[in-house]
């Protein structure tokens, strides 16, 4: 199965709902008039893209359709698959990890599916040739450090880890100093998703931050936020506030094949102006994918 055919499937139900309804919305109206795009943009809003990037892609879409005087519906469909693109284009959606040793930082609430990105991305890195170490930062979860150990596992790749209640900081300390005696490509850090309150969360990936810009000052750096897809408009919440903490560079949509409303990867990407690197689609490791802007709309389109 190739990578687009396996993109449209795991956002089987996103399709049946989202571009099921931009559909309807398109075989309801003979004609390209105000009722069509106020029941366009109503139908982009209930796909999760949010008010404003809904709002502002169907002022696009007028302007655009005055302009170029379209009027047929495949013409005008294809320009809102141009302009939901264009929402997504925000930044390179690859990883940055020329240096050696690089570091990925991998940030997200609990269950949201960071344990498993970070055991997905080690394997696909590894296949690519990069010697990867895994840090277990998040001490605070019982069993967290256990679980990323069966993913180091499953990867091949080593990992450091300390005992529960450790102070993340000085595990990622380790974890860097061990990266440079052996001469590991790229540190992936896991993280806490929950401390006593969300003030300590954020005060302790600052600190983590500060531990890595000064041991591996010029180091090119990923920090990436996990969301779950499924969680729909309060992923937007959670992006906000890591954001201003942890100086994101990209985000990792989870679950896509188990929600109806995947439009909320255009309006967390529009929001916040940051890239989506990474997107997943089922269970298997080959499941979390590159994400490609194009493919996806595409893919929601059926295009």
């Amino acid at each position: 199965m190739g990578i687009f055919d396996k993109l449209k499937k795991g956002l089987s139900k996103t399709r049946q709902t989202v571009g099921g309804a931009i559909g309807g919305v398109f075989a309801a109206f003979s004609r390209i008039d105000e009722a069509f795009f106020e029941e366009l943009e109503e139908a982009l809003i209930l796909a999760d893209l949010g008010v404003d990037a809904a709002t502002r892609a169907v002022e696009t879409l007028r302007g655009t359709c005055r302009d170029r005087k379209l009027k047929d519906r495949e013409s005008v469909r294809d320009a809102l698959i141009d302009i939901l693109t264009g929402l997504l284009g925000v930044g390179d959606p690859s990883l940055k990890l020329d240096t050696a040793p690089s570091v990925i930082l991998v940030v997200g609430v609990n269950g949201v599916g960071k344990t498993t990105t970070i055991g997905k991305l080690a394997a696909q890195l590894t296949d690519g040739g990069k010697r990867v170490l895994l840090c277990a930062g998040d001490t605070f979860r019982a069993a967290a450090a256990d679980q990323l150990s069966i993913w180091a596992d499953r990867a091949g790749v080593d990992i450091i880890r300390q005992s529960e209640g450790a102070d993340p900081a000085a595990v990622v300390f380790d974890a860097l100093a061990a990266a440079r005696a052996r001469g590991s490509d790229v540190v992936i850090c896991d993280t806490a998703g929950r401390l006593h309150n969300k003030m300590n969360l954020m005060n302790e990936l600052r600190k983590i931050n500060r531990v890595i810009d000064r041991e591996l000052p010029g180091a090119d750096r990923e920090n990436l936020l996990v969301l779950d897809a499924t969680t729909g408009q309060n992923g937007l919440l959670q992006a906000r506030e890591f954001a201003d903490a942890a100086g994101l560079t990209g985000l990792v949509l989870t679950k896509l094949d188990g929600t109806a409303r995947g439009g909320i990867v255009i309006a967390v990407a529009d929001t916040l102006k940051l890239p989506v690197k990474y997107v997943g689609v089922g269970e298997s490791i080959d499941d979390l994918m590159p994400f490609d802007p194009r493919a996806f709309v595409e893919a929601i389109f059926n295009a």
